[in-house]
């Protein structure tokens, strides 16, 4: 039976262990949580155990007696996917706190699955990537009713820096649409940063006399500091992938569509995103879009 009481140290399912899962996992268990964690890859998981997790073999496992359940998977089908495993360990009034980006459509079939399994279900999808998430210091978009606020603020606290609730209704999806929003900014940066460096680089202007250029003025931002080092460096350790990118940048697209908004700039960075991957750089950071410039 899991522990659903409104006070005390909650009780944490993890499932979904990646770049961002593992961190948030890392986190709550140093902070002294009851942590359990699931990875369909076992062993992307196992270090966890280290820091005082608890490593499961399957969603069941991992939820079984847990208050709360957090999902940080690549995206609606694998939640859903994980969460329909977990289902005879679930307890009715269980905390689900759904931090995967799944876009509008995915969001309401996850709904619909907490609807009936009767699970407190909070929209909270994060900003940020692996060295915020390892640092605790990622932003929570958040939308949920007020009396799950406090129970979801013992994870919240221990994985981020701030957490911005946006409605009362997990359901309704306000968080992840927020997501999308603010998606649509970081591959615009992301694209046109790989895109600026490359037609540098074929002009034959140092792409640091750019950066020079537009050092501490309006045109400046620290995103674009960040991305351009990985390009200039030549290292693309990942923190939001390739891969991720161009699968949000379809859920945007999708989004955008049923909304009737055109979203030219997010379609052509998914063309950026699949050329890259094509070309081999699924699993590096979004920045190695760079090379969509290039010929393959």
């Amino acid at each position: 039976m899991a522990d659903n009481n409104s006070s005390g140290t909650p009780s944490v399912a993890v499932l979904g262990t990646g770049i961002m899962g593992a961190a948030m996992a890392r986190n709550l268990a140093r902070a002294g949580l009851d942590v359990r964690v699931w990875n369909r890859t076992r062993a992307r998981a196992e270090p966890l155990a280290a820091d005082g997790a608890l490593v499961t073999d399957t969603p069941a496992e991992a939820v079984d007696g847990a208050g709360v359940v957090l999902t940080m998977l690549l995206d609606g089908d694998a939640v859903l996917d994980a969460m329909r495993q977990a289902a005879p360990s679930l307890a009715a009034g269980t905390l689900w706190l759904q931090s995967s980006t799944v876009g509008t459509e995915g969001l309401e079939r996850l709904a619909r699955f907490a609807d009936e399994h009767r699970l407190r279900f909070v929209d909270a999808p994060v900003l940020g990537t692996k060295d915020p998430a390892e640092k605790g210091e990622l932003t929570i978009l958040a939308a949920g009713p007020q009396d799950v606020r406090e129970r979801a603020g013992r994870v919240f606290d221990r994985i981020g820096g701030r957490t911005q609730w946006v409605g009362e209704d997990g359901t309704g999806g306000a968080a992840s649409r927020l997501k999308l929003v603010v998606n649509t900014w970081v591959l615009t940066v992301i694209s046109g940063t790989g895109e600026t460096l490359a037609l540098a680089e074929g002009l034959g202007v140092d792409p640091r006399d750019f950066l020079a250029a537009v050092a501490g003025g309006a045109l400046d931002l620290p995103y674009l500091r960040l991305k351009s080092e990985l390009i200039l460096s030549g290292d693309y350790p990942a923190s939001f992938t390739v891969s991720a990118a161009r699968k949000d940048a379809r859920l945007i697209t999708e989004a955008a569509a049923a909304a009737g908004v055109r979203t030219d700039l997010v379609a052509a960075a998914a063309e950026r995103f699949r050329r890259a991957e094509a070309q081999g750089h699924g699993d590096e950071d979004g920045a190695a879009a760079y090379f969509a410039s290039f010929p393959e």
